[in-house]
């Protein structure tokens, strides 16, 4: 079996797990908005989350998972599996010590981070602010746990193994739902004879949830390193050659992840003094933006990683670059069509789901549309970091995030006032491609420099974006979609007046999918035979 199969294989295992995971993430998600509503309670919860978030993303979720990856492959590939669980029990190690501290930093100063003018919420009332206070200590706990899980993950997916990892985030979600349906309400759910017990904890209740779904999250991943003889090695030698490449590795991506957090702070800093809604919104507009944003762009990516990893550490050079040009046709062929046919139809779609009244579906549809703007390019990012990621350069990565925050807070500050949450999903958008656009190019630069061949500006787009395949694939698609877009729209508005505006949805999603996907079979075929 060849490394691309296992590729292909491992994609479609990841996005199929990421949908289940997605699926039921919406649905904790409608039920808390069904609960709460566009309400303050409600953007007190999601404010709450942005620090304990961080801490995860900047530690073991996104840090220094990316770190350890390619260099335990690279262990593996050059020596064997029993080094390299030397070298992750040592990163563990420290990254259990580091997460500790602080989040009790965190805790000790939560009423200064969510207080001040730069703060998280500075704009919310004292009460808000205090129960945003109460619930992130209350967060923080499962970051802990959910960091640690975070680690687990990255060792297995450094072996290539992507099941439990997979399993993970399901279980996470489960737990979450425990707590909404549960925990959280006053009255419990009836299901025909079935009524569920209701503990009345309120947000106290949707906080056990993910402190819950945390703990079986950690757990499913057990057996995973049974199989794969895990041993636990209690010390932590920073001299190690290969922890030394971690640490290294860790440093730009660690200030790569708190820039990308950043834009959540300033996200919440500048909606804070919108209208009532407005957090929430800008919440739920970028969950629906990340439902085709994981299932294509981070299910690849995360399967791409090791593969790529690999053949920086064998040389291969010919076949990363092959690789990465099959995976970008791919990409833009299931990007572009998700982020128009998503856009054309999604109205039914949130009036049915979230029942908001229609002020508030119509401010959450332009958000969602304004989000899918940038899809493609949150999308491509996912790739384009990975490039360097797997060749153990975060740099790059640092300085794309450096440009995405500035990019955010200009547009966000100068679209805000005049277009609402819609502005600063429109922002979020054009740092995105901002982003994407400089890894491209700056990966272009290389390959000319490793390749010997002039740096101009005609070679440089020869290599990043101007490959026939590239170009024909971004038409393709771009037409595809259109057309199956404006079949969607003449369908939702010629047959809602005679059948309910979901079900007209539903058959419109699917002709327009068929329609735009007609268009791309080509790449298609690529995505089954990686």
């Amino acid at each position: 079996m060849s490394k691309l199969t296992k590729l292909s294989k491992a994609a479609i295992l990841v996005s199929v797990s990421f949908g289940v995971n997605k699926v039921l993430g919406i649905l904790r998600q409608l039920i808390i908005a069904r609960q709460f509503g566009l309400s303050s309670d409600l953007d007190v919860f999601n404010v709450a989350n942005n620090v304990p978030d961080m801490l995860y993303a900047l530690i073991s979720g996104g840090a220094l998972a990316v770190a350890i990856i390619p260099v335990l492959t690279e262990v593996i590939t050059k020596e064997n599996r029993e080094a390299a669980w030397k070298v992750f029990s040592q990163i563990a190690n420290f990254a259990f010590l580091i997460t500790a501290a602080l989040s009790v930093l965190v805790a000790v100063f939560a009423w200064p981070l969510v207080q001040h003018p730069w703060g998280i919420s500075p704009g919310f009332s004292l009460e808000q602010q205090t129960l945003v206070v109460h619930l992130m200590r209350l967060n923080l706990i499962g970051t802990l746990i959910f960091s640690m899980a975070g680690l687990l993950i990255a060792g297995l997916q450094a072996n290539q193994h992507f099941l439990l990892p997979a399993l993970g985030p399901i279980l996470y979600n489960v737990g979450q739902i425990y707590g909404a349906v549960v925990l959280a309400p006053e009255n419990g759910y009836s299901f025909g004879p079935l009524t569920l017990p209701a503990y009345g904890l309120g947000l106290n209740g949707l906080v056990y949830g993910v402190l819950l779904g945390s703990a079986m999250y950690f757990l499913i991943l057990i057996p995973g390193l049974v199989k794969y003889q895990f041993k636990w090695s209690p010390k932590i030698n920073l001299r190690d050659q290969y922890v030394h490449k971690i640490i290294n590795m860790l440093g730009p991506r660690v200030g790569g992840m708190l820039l990308y957090q950043l834009t959540f702070i300033a996200r919440d800093n500048i909606a804070s003094r919108l209208p009532l809604g407005s957090v929430s919104a800008l919440t739920y507009g970028w969950m629906i933006l990340q439902v085709p944003e994981t299932l294509i762009g981070t299910a690849i990516g995360t399967a791409l990683l090791p593969t790529l990893s690999e053949h920086f550490a064998k040389g291969e050079v010919e076949q990363f670059r092959r690789t990465i040009t099959r995976i970008k046709q791919v990409m833009i062929a299931l990007a572009v069509p998700s982020a128009i046919l998503l856009a054309a139809v999604l109205g039914p779609f949130l009036d049915f789901a979230f029942g908001f009244d229609a002020q508030s579906t119509q401010l959450l549809l332009w958000v969602s549309r304004a989000f899918l703007a940038g899809l493609l390019s949150h999308v491509l990012l996912e790739l384009g970091a990975r490039i360097f990621f797997a060749r153990q350069n975060a740099v790059y990565p640092l300085i794309g995030s450096a440009v995405n925050l500035v990019v955010y807070i200009l547009f966000g500050a100068l679209l805000a006032n005049p277009m609402g949450a819609p502005g600063i999903a429109l922002a979020d958008a054009a740092a995105f491609t901002a982003q994407a656009a400089f890894l491209f190019l700056t990966f272009g630069l290389v390959t000319l420099k490793e390749k010997g061949i002039q740096r101009n500006i005609k070679h440089l787009w020869q290599v990043t974006a101007g490959q026939p395949d590239t170009k024909a694939t971004f038409l393709r698609a771009l037409l595809g979609s259109l057309i199956g877009g404006l079949v969607i729209l003449l369908m939702l508005n010629t047959l809602t007046a005679a059948l309910p505006s979901l079900a007209v949805g539903l058959l419109a999603s699917l002709i327009g999918m068929a329609v735009a996907l007609f268009f791309v079979r080509k790449e298609l075929k690529i995505l089954v035979s990686m």
